[in-house]
């Protein structure tokens, strides 16, 4: 399935597109210089289906040529760890022929001309950014070359053929030369060219190399600003109280101790996720509005919710699980009953949250006729519109600011827009109690793992049989758990015959297996969404532990037992498995007294990661010590984002197994609210990490959420040769196993 939900996601979107490429230039308002940007044709059908007249919108530029020299390029995403700030604007330096060292980067607003050109919506998700965007921006920065070339042909009155480009220069006959600043005016008022080459690849200067990130020096000195940072003059900041369980009311509240609080300028009820209410407390700072928000006195109502328990929940999930669902995916079952030997397990995953660095917060200042936002978003399109909505406006006379995030892994977009809506909602109250100005709104570390959206829980029951060579003859599965997608804009799209898509996605593939595949959608008063790497988080696991003690029950080698199961057409499982292997020595090195290797192989989001992990026992407890990727993305564009991008997963991958890595509910309240209770893994956790990159020169794909899948699956393998048990959960229970 991969990332197929975001196709649908753009069906379903208001995608307001060109049906053919258009070109938009325009000089630089103040500095003066060229001003490049343009629409490409959108992915979704939708949009194929158009046939309207190119779209032209202010400002739509993706890169700005400045008469200092500089390049500034326009990154259409939210750059929140990944590097994106540095990979796009390498392709278009790339295309353009830019001095590396004249390279910026800046983030878009929310604006129609930075949709993704396949979702139809500006959009940071599905690790699309590069896949998506590859082409889209080679294709600005050779536009932006052929007119820079133009101006400085016509200034010459030579013929554009007999110029040529070099870090940032037009060189054109007998040695003449001119910097693309002092041509940027001139080549504001060429024509945008129709077609242009693109480079061979071979020809790449900074595409494929591995280049240092435009951000961090900004980061590592502390100078970066992020959306915590945001401070409009007049700015107040506003927490807010809200209800212990999901969608309940305020039945009363006192607020005069609150507003006693030096620094506190109001208290005010507000609407807030879920059909909910909440007190919002605004103060001058975070600290006195913190304060403010312990004093008050509040009665809740939770009569009219649903209050969830995670232990009865797992219960009805496991007794749910040993039924036929809905039918995703059909096969002969038949052989299981006769099979020479069987497989029979039941896999369990609790909630997890997102838990970035930087918590949720979003600063609004709302006047009669526009609103402008300052906000870490992923979902531009998305939250702009639910703005407007709240406020009472139309989109346009929204301005969304997109600012760096500390993380989001998901968080960020999230189809109800819910913390910009209540950031906005908050705005609302605020001016009808007669005030003006911005309001920052800040979620702490607790209201984010206490109330905001999770990983579903799910539960896995498998019967698999084998014949008497090892052979799988049969495999019969099914999967309970909540629909991220049910009750969302991407419905109609993304489930079908009642199956949600991303609950599946990630099974049987690679692998030529008679898989029998049904769904149970449960409904559950908690709030879910997608988490990096969406249903492979427990897919790849089952999947790939499944396979493994089908290739111990075989009595064969689990790394010559996938390679024979893996379908031919999948070559690259096959290099980045033999990649993997091959660097890590599995079967050939000699590991230290009481370390084992552990193996496993996933695809998701079009990207193919092996891992070869090495792990002990160490006080009772498994110990990861290294792992060795091979990862298969096609073109690499930027090595060094690739190896961060497998060691932040990795990482979180690991996060998974630790014993206390769940978010649990009692009586409709979720019971961790801060690392000491949510289990993420520490410094003296994380293992030696060797990336290994199969080379291809095809399209890339994405590299956001792939790394993660199959590191606890790999680990879990390790485990079991070290203590004979098969662990059916996560986070790892040796005592359960």
């Amino acid at each position: 399935m991969r990332a197929e939900w975001f196709k649908g996601a753009a069906e379903a979107a208001a995608v307001n597109v060109s049906s053919r490429r258009g070109f938009l230039k325009a000089g630089a308002a103040a500095t003066g210089g060229l001003v490049l940007g343009f629409v490409l044709p959108g992915g979704s059908r939708l949009a194929r289906a158009a046939d309207a007249k190119p779209v032209v919108y202010a400002p739509n530029a993706f890169v700005r040529v400045a008469p200092d020299n500089t390049v500034t390029v326009i990154v259409n995403r939210l750059e929140f760890g990944q590097g994106v700030h540095t990979a796009l604007p390498m392709v278009i330096a790339d295309e353009l022929d830019a001095d590396w060292a004249q390279v910026r980067s800046e983030l878009a607003p929310a604006a129609d001309v930075y949709k993704d050109p396949v979702f139809g919506m500006q959009i940071t998700g599905g690790s699309g950014t590069i896949a998506h965007s590859f082409t889209q921006y080679r294709e600005v920065g050779a536009r932006a070359r052929a007119m820079l070339v133009a101006a400085a042909a016509q200034q010459w009155q030579v013929d554009p053929s007999q110029c040529r480009t070099e870090k940032g220069v037009v060189i054109g006959p007998g040695g003449r030369k001119a910097t693309y600043g002092s041509l940027a005016d001139a080549a504001a008022k060429m024509p945008v060219p129709e077609t242009v080459v693109l480079k061979d690849q071979k020809a790449f200067r900074y595409v494929g190399k591995p280049m240092a990130r435009l951000d961090a020096r900004a980061k590592s000195t502390g100078r970066q600003q992020f959306g915590l940072d945001v401070k409009p003059a007049g700015t107040k900041v506003a927490v807010v109280a809200h209800p212990p369980v999901f969608g309940a009311k305020v039945a009363k509240f006192d607020a005069a101790k609150a507003k006693a609080i030096r620094g506190v300028v109001d208290v005010l009820e507000i609407p807030v996720d879920r059909g909910g209410r909440g007190i919002a407390v605004i103060a001058d700072g975070y600290w006195p509005a913190k304060q403010g928000r312990d004093a008050l006195a509040i009665e809740w109502d939770t009569s009219a919710v649903e209050k969830v328990d995670s232990a009865k929940q797992m219960a009805q999930f496991i007794a749910l699980a040993k039924t036929p669902g809905a039918v995703a995916r059909q096969a002969d079952t038949s052989k299981l009953a006769g099979a020479a030997k069987k497989i029979s397990a039941v896999y369990e995953f609790p909630y997890l949250a997102h838990a970035p660095m930087e918590p949720i917060n979003c600063t609004v200042d709302l006047k009669d006729d526009s609103c402008t936002l300052w906000v870490g978003s992923q979902y531009q399109t998305g939250d702009q519109a639910a703005a407007a909505a709240t406020a009472g406006l139309k989109p346009e006379q929204v301005t969304l600011h997109t600012v760096m995030a500390g993380g989001g892994f998901g968080r960020r977009a999230v189809p109800s827009s819910d913390f910009v809506v209540e950031a906005v909602n908050i705005a609302k109250a605020w001016k009808a109690a007669g005030h003006q100005g911005p309001v920052k709104m800040i979620w702490s570390r607790e209201d984010d793992i206490k109330g905001g959206y999770y990983r579903p829980s799910h539960v896995h029951r498998a019967d698999i049989g084998l014949d008497a060579q090892g052979n799988i003859v049969a495999w019969d599965h099914a999967i309970v758990g909540q629909s991220i997608m049910a009750g969302t804009p991407f419905e109609a799209f993304m489930v079908k015959n009642g199956v949600d898509g991303t609950m599946i996605e990630g099974m049987g593939e690679p692998y030529a297996i008679p898989l029998n595949l049904t769904a149970h959608t449960a409904k559950a008063n908690v709030p879910v969404l997608w988490w990096r790497s969406v249903g492979s988080t427990h897919t790849a696991f089952v999947m790939e532990t499944l396979i493994d003690e089908a290739a111990h029950a075989a009595g064969q080698d689990p790394v010559a037992y996938r390679k024979k199961l893996i379908d031919p057409k999948h070559a690259r499982h096959h290099a980045a498995l033999d990649l993997a292997v091959a660097k890590s020595g599995y079967g050939k090195a000699r590991l230290p007294k009481g370390h084992v290797h552990g193996v496993a192989v996933h695809e998701s989001f079009n990207t193919v990661i092996a891992y070869v992990v090495e792990a002990s026992m160490k006080d009772g407890a498994p110990k990861l010590h290294k792992v060795t990727a091979g990862v298969h993305c096609n073109l690499a564009v930027n090595p060094l984002t690739i190896e961060a991008q497998i060691q932040g997963a990795a990482l979180m991958g690991l996060g998974t197994t630790l014993p206390g890595a769940a978010i649990t509910l009692k009586d409709g309240v979720v019971e961790q609210q801060n690392f000491g209770d949510y289990v993420v893994p520490r410094m003296n956790e994380m293992p030696q990490i060797d990336v290994h990159i199969v080379p291809s020169q095809d399209a890339p794909t994405g590299m956001g959420e792939p790394g993660l899948p199959p590191l606890a699956p790999a680990f879990a393998n390790a485990v079991f040769k070290l203590t004979g048990k098969r662990l059916r959960k996560l986070p790892f229970d040796l005592a359960s196993a």
